[in-house]
């Protein structure tokens, strides 16, 4: 079996080109499984893994749930409301704590950038990175560019946009680093507060027009404005957002072609995106959600293999 060239997912500036084909691969194969009577496979029936979440999730911790009880882990969750944190236990002690039960894998979200690389110094078990603050999401990540991927065939070559809140996001940074190393266009669009200062260093086009965002790409992933993350005002708004940045079925119909909506969620429906725009054929949001099992299977599966 070929293997990761890391022992952790802990961010995609981390990982090479290859790697995310490797992943995709194996997700392709994980998709078949999902997608027969019998979605349930024993490649990983001796291992223990921990969801370990400092951070309110859904999707993201209901997808790693479902992907690992798909290949037979044991699952065992924690979250920090109610725990022994609340305390005043450190997250080493409360991780160290956790590897005492014998789990050898650990998926962790964290409010703090950086997190996830601080515990893979000073613990063996393999570590995945469900988001750490406003840094990275690699799995979020990889399930976008898959998904572009399995909607129009490769994703070298194709333009994408990131529209919205991009300062306060893990997502785009991760979104960024992927779709790069994989061979496509990236531009960052929104309000200039919401852009941060040196983004063009990561070597992507800057526009503040949605309209002429959406009319040089090919693929539009619309982020959520993340108001829990904002220290202050950075517009009067979201009724004033929308307006300027709000996506509805009567701009993507105003463009002389197709391109595809994706959004990570949750989505704020009449402030990014409107409901008939998020469930019009433009959109592949559901797509995501189901591909984000099959790619989190991949990692999990693959990372096994250095346990």
């Amino acid at each position: 079996m070929q293997e990761l060239s890391a022992r952790h997912l802990l961010g995609i500036k981390d990982i090479t080109a290859e790697d995310i084909r490797l992943i995709f691969e194996t997700a392709d194969n994980f998709k078949d499984v999902l997608n027969r009577p019998i979605k349930k496979v024993p490649s990983l029936r001796d291992i223990t893994i921990a969801n370990v979440f400092f951070e309110n999730s859904t999707r993201t911790r209901l997808s790693f749930e479902l992907a690992e009880k798909r290949l037979s882990a044991d699952v065992i969750n924690f979250s920090s409301s109610g725990s022994s944190v609340k305390k005043g236990e450190t997250l080493l002690d409360t991780v160290n704590n956790i590897l005492a039960m014998k789990v050898d894998m650990i998926v962790m979200r964290h409010a703090s950038p950086g997190a996830p690389h601080f515990l893979s110094r000073h613990i063996k078990a393999n570590i995945v990175n469900a988001g750490d603050g406003t840094h990275e999401h690699p799995t979020q990540a990889l399930l976008d560019s898959f998904s572009i991927r399995e909607k129009l065939g490769d994703v070298a070559g194709k333009k994408v946009v990131i529209i919205g809140d991009i300062m306060h996001s893990r997502v785009a940074l991760s979104n960024i680093f992927a779709l790069q190393k994989l061979g496509a266009e990236v531009m960052v669009c929104g309000p200039s507060t919401l852009l941060p200062k040196h983004i063009q260093s990561l070597g992507v086009k800057v526009e503040l027009d949605v309209r002429k965002a959406l009319a040089w790409c090919d693929v539009a992933n619309v982020l959520r404005i993340q108001l829990e993350r904002q220290q202050m005002k950075y517009f009067p708004s979201l009724r004033e957002y929308s307006l300027y940045y709000g996506i509805d079925k009567k701009l993507l119909d105003s463009l002389n072609k197709e391109i595809t909506i994706m959004h990570p969620g949750p989505i704020n429906r009449g402030v990014e995106l409107s409901s008939d725009a998020a469930d019009s054929h433009h959109s592949i949001i559901l797509n995501q959600v189901e591909n984000g099992v099959a790619i989190r299977m991949a990692v999990l599966y693959l990372l096994a293999s250095k346990v």
